[in-house]
């Protein structure tokens, strides 16, 4: 009698049935009768555990060798045959189906691919899947646990349960996933386990490769100030992919254990070793204020007016929000144009330097000449109007007149760029354009100048930054990233200057050009219209203006005057985000 071989950790006998006797009726020799014989096994132990240490951490492609994985059970694993048995094979018993599966996640759990495939009833193909498996999913640590019958079993083929658990460098945590392998009787009587690719992963079907592979490269989105998503607002489609990660910062290429491949299936990740990330860069911008902006321009940009509007934070300089129409150019930011009677504050704050003061008296002719003529949008003299009544009604030959007398040729500029930061080469985070504030070769130039039309060219961006220095006494280069590089002004803007200027722009905002747009408003506020003759018939509108830490400019391009389309828009900014 063949002498059956106990797995290790178990503990067996056999019974053995009497045999019959052999005896002879009437001379004829009866058939002979041998008793059967049953095993049993008696485990020894509970629950069976394997941990290998198998080093080495990357990615592989290779497809792993699991067709033809459903055959039928076959021959000897000792000798490599994949033959189906011949004859009928009484079923394993439930204690030779965990016998045999015992052994099985012993010999794999410890990488002993030979013995594992052997104890299969295919072992040339469960050795190519199982090699293939240790190549393409390269472990720290594997760990197989037996978890008991499994409910795919059957009568003929009993299954047990196992828990995989798999550790590998650099990974936060472990793969861990159950599985289930059925056993079957080979072809020379032993108790083997059925080979299907599923034995290694429930997913893993014929044609299906399982690897880990890198994860595709994660695109840096930024988000606002507060981490919001700033996706979907159509000024930021073209802004944000110019948005590139802080110096030194890398993208963290990701892996995970995938399968893919197999007719009508998608690659679906199976366990995430180390997540993809980009590193975030937060911007200045505040989505809901963003929101706000794209809204009003929306509106005032109706019928295909080009316009724009920038909102900053004087305290800091972040910009927070940034809108234009139409798409395909940032006007908001690149754009130059001249600014009209907004440019008013600059030239008032270079009169007050040069000694006027807000009540000096600075006649309002209906008609002034630089040589060439020089009007007002309201008809008529005003001559006891002073530098405030000026300001607040937007006088233009007032302004014209008290720039020839009292400024040089290059004043203009000079204040500018000293006192609020204009002319200066600005880092924003994204390209932008500087003031261009020519010196003056005429009279005539330098009148057009100082009422913000001719050859002086900004943006709204810009032209928020002088409300926004106004607004606190000091100018900050507005930035749409915080770690974006920063100019500082070569001067400072007086205080006694500042604060008249922040009366005159106040009294705009409650009783001059202003009035209508920022009615209802509370709080510290200040405001300038400004209309530029744009040729014929057509005018351009710009409004800047602030409301607590909030400082607005806009401009729509045959918007008409500075307190319609402009001031809407940037009225609707400042009620949403201004505080009193």
């Amino acid at each position: 009698m063949r002498e059956d071989r106990e797995p290790d950790g178990y503990a067996g006998y056999a019974e053995l049935d009497d045999h019959d006797v052999e005896s002879e009726e009437e001379g004829a020799q009866a058939p002979r009768r041998s008793g059967g014989r049953r095993a049993v096994l008696v485990a020894a132990g509970g629950v069976f555990a394997a941990l290998l240490a198998v080093g080495g951490y990357g990615a592989y492609t290779i497809v792993d060798a699991v067709s033809n994985g459903s055959g039928s059970p076959g021959g000897s694993g000792g000798q490599g045959s994949e033959t189906a048995a011949k004859g009928p094979q009484e079923p394993p018993t439930a204690q030779q189906a965990e016998a045999a599966g015992k052994e099985f996640l012993a010999a794999w759990g410890r990488g002993d691919v030979t013995a594992a495939s052997a104890l299969t009833d295919r072992p040339e193909t469960a050795r190519a899947a199982l090699t293939a498996f240790r190549e393409n999913v390269p472990t720290r640590a594997f760990a197989l646990t037996g978890t008991g019958p499994a409910a795919s079993g059957t009568p003929a083929e009993p299954a047990l349960g196992f828990r995989v658990k798999a550790e590998f460098e650099g990974a936060t945590g472990a793969w861990e996933y159950d599985s289930a392998l059925s056993v079957v009787r080979a072809q020379d009587g032993r108790a083997v386990v059925h080979w299907v690719p599923t034995v290694i992963h429930p997913q893993l079907g014929p044609g299906r490769t399982i690897a880990v592979k890198a994860l595709p490269d994660p695109v840096s989105k930024p988000a606002d100030r507060n981490g919001k998503p700033l996706e979907g607002f159509p000024s930021l489609s073209a802004v944000l992919p110019q948005i590139a990660p802080a110096d030194g910062a890398a993208v963290v290429t990701g892996r995970a254990v995938t399968v893919s491949g197999g007719s009508g299936k998608e690659p679906e990740q199976l366990f995430v070793l180390t997540p993809p990330s980009a590193p975030q860069v937060k911007l200045t911008l505040d989505a809901d204020l963003q929101q706000v902006a794209e809204e009003a321009v929306k509106q005032q940009s109706a019928g295909g007016k080009p316009a724009s509007l920038v909102a900053v934070q004087p305290s800091t300089g972040d910009i927070l929000a940034m809108a234009y129409s139409p798409s395909g150019f940032n006007r908001a930011v690149a754009g130059g144009q001249p600014p009209g009677s907004t440019m008013k504050v600059i030239t008032s704050a270079a009169l007050l330097e040069a000694g006027v003061t807000p009540d000096t008296v600075v006649p309002c002719k209906d008609t002034t000449y630089s040589p060439r003529p020089w009007r007002n949008d309201d008809p008529g003299d005003f001559p006891a109007y002073t530098l405030t009544d000026d300001f607040t009604h937007s006088c233009n030959t007032g302004f014209i007149d008290k720039g020839l007398e009292k400024l040089q040729p290059g004043t203009l500029a000079t204040v500018a760029r000293e006192q609020f930061g204009l002319g200066l080469e600005w880092h924003i985070g994204i390209p932008s354009r500087d003031a261009t504030i020519p010196l003056p070769g005429t009279k005539d130039e330098a009148a057009a100048a100082y009422i913000g039309q001719g050859r002086v060219q900004v943006n709204s961006l810009l032209m928020a930054s002088v409300a926004a220095t106004v607004q606190s006494g000091t100018f900050r280069q507005p930035v749409l990233r915080e770690d974006a590089k920063r100019v500082s002004a070569p001067g400072k803007l007086p205080a006694d200057v500042a604060r008249n200027l922040r009366a005159m722009m106040a009294k705009t905002a409650t009783q001059g050009t202003a009035r209508a747009p920022m009615s209802g408003l509370s709080g510290q506020i200040g405001a300038k219209t400004g209309t530029v003759e744009a040729g014929g018939k057509a005018t351009n509108s710009w409004f800047i203006a602030y409301r607590g830490d909030l400082a607005v400019a806009a401009e729509v391009e045959g918007g008409g005057h500075g307190n319609s389309a402009a001031g809407v828009a940037a009225a609707q900014v400042l009620k949403a985000g201004g505080k009193g």
